[in-house]
């Protein structure tokens, strides 16, 4: 779980291009308490719509798609999608695409608080919020006609990247433990651990000074509760943050698919997302690797002089210059046909 590009104002956005796309997207507004969300939704597109680019910013290359295409008729499998910590849903555009693509609906929310331009540590622990963030994608799509005629609510699944492969875990029912959180950052000093006492945040696009965050100091009750949505049939969980917290007996209790994918090999994993684990304690978990990649693998593919781009920013993690052992693209064809063949299996193999 990283903190990613929260230096960077809120670029992500649509571009105009000519080009034709075999996936729509919508955006939405889903109302909450408190911290109202905006919404993604890609989907299985006929022909129609205004052609687009999601995702496309100054840093990051986007990925084709069709504003308000008509939807391809039938019930297709919903696919939540939960983006990392300071990052947005748009930047997940190169694997929801492909998913659409393949006949399923994506909807994910950009999460207050730990998106791009709006990120701090003390948001960042607050799981319970994210989940909801979740559950409540689920709960407007189902109310929403337009949605609801194409969407099977018995084929849900739920695909989370780093700190959203985390709110995925306890939306599937994984329960995290606050005391082993905090022993672990007692120990480790990167990664999250190091965002939580590093005195900084960003509101409005804005860097400004906040407190240290003292994990003990967290609502225990809430941060150890289940999020559980039995909604949901399975998970992919590419990095998933808090791999040091979970209760053991919560992972054994899962009963759906778990599909855990780690970004590189052996040493080269962090402590902070390693799930070979994990995987062994739920009861259908899988667990596989991409070799010459890193966490920021995930990450869209960068544009040409994007890294200088960044530390003018001020952002000195290394989301454009990583050491991953091939192309971005590359890694990201190997990912998406994982990610796609889980979800393949669990959601429609049966469903049809």
């Amino acid at each position: 779980m990283l903190q990613l590009l929260t230096t960077i104002p809120a670029l992500i956005g649509f571009v105009s291009a000519c080009f034709a796309s075999e996936a729509g997207v919508k955006e939405m507004s889903v109302p909450q308490t408190g911290r109202d969300l905006s919404v993604t939704v890609w989907y299985p597109a006929a022909v129609g719509g205004k052609p687009t680019i999601v995702g496309d910013n100054k840093v990051f290359k986007g990925a084709a798609a069709s504003i308000d295409a008509p939807v391809v008729p039938g019930r297709h499998p919903l696919v939540l999608l939960s983006h990392g910590s300071g990052s947005r849903v748009q930047a997940m555009s190169w694997l929801a695409t492909e998913l659409a693509k393949a006949g399923f609906v994506v909807a994910g929310p950009n999460h207050p608080g730990t998106t791009s331009g709006f990120s701090t540590p003390a948001e960042t622990p607050k799981l319970w919020q994210r989940t909801a963030d979740l559950s409540a994608v689920i709960d407007a799509l189902a109310r929403d006609p337009a949605w609801s005629s194409v969407i099977d609510a018995d084929r849900i699944g739920i695909v989370g990247f780093s700190l959203g492969g985390a709110s995925a875990m306890e939306l599937s029912g994984a329960r995290a433990n606050l005391e082993a959180y905090a022993r672990y950052c007692d120990s480790y000093k990167k990664w999250d651990c190091a965002w939580f006492v590093s005195g900084v945040g960003y509101v409005n696009d804005e860097k400004i000074t906040v407190d240290k965050v003292d994990l003990r100091r967290i609502d225990q009750a809430r941060f150890e509760q289940s999020n559980l949505d039995q909604r949901i049939k399975t998970a992919v969980l590419a990095d998933p943050g808090l791999a040091q917290a979970y209760d053991p007996d919560s992972l054994k209790d899962i009963a759906i698919p778990m599909h855990f994918i780690n970004l590189g090999e052996g040493e080269g994993i962090p402590l902070a997302v390693i799930s070979d684990g994990l995987a062994k304690l739920t009861s259908k978990g899988t667990y596989a690797t991409v070799a010459g990649a890193t966490h920021f693998s995930f990450l869209p593919e960068c544009k040409d002089g994007a890294a200088e781009l960044l530390k003018s920013f001020g952002e000195f993690d290394p989301i454009c210059s990583d050491e991953a052992g091939r192309p971005r693209g590359e890694l990201h064809a190997e990912l998406i046909g994982l990610v796609k063949d889980a979800l393949v299996r669990d959601l429609m193999a049966s469903g049809q």
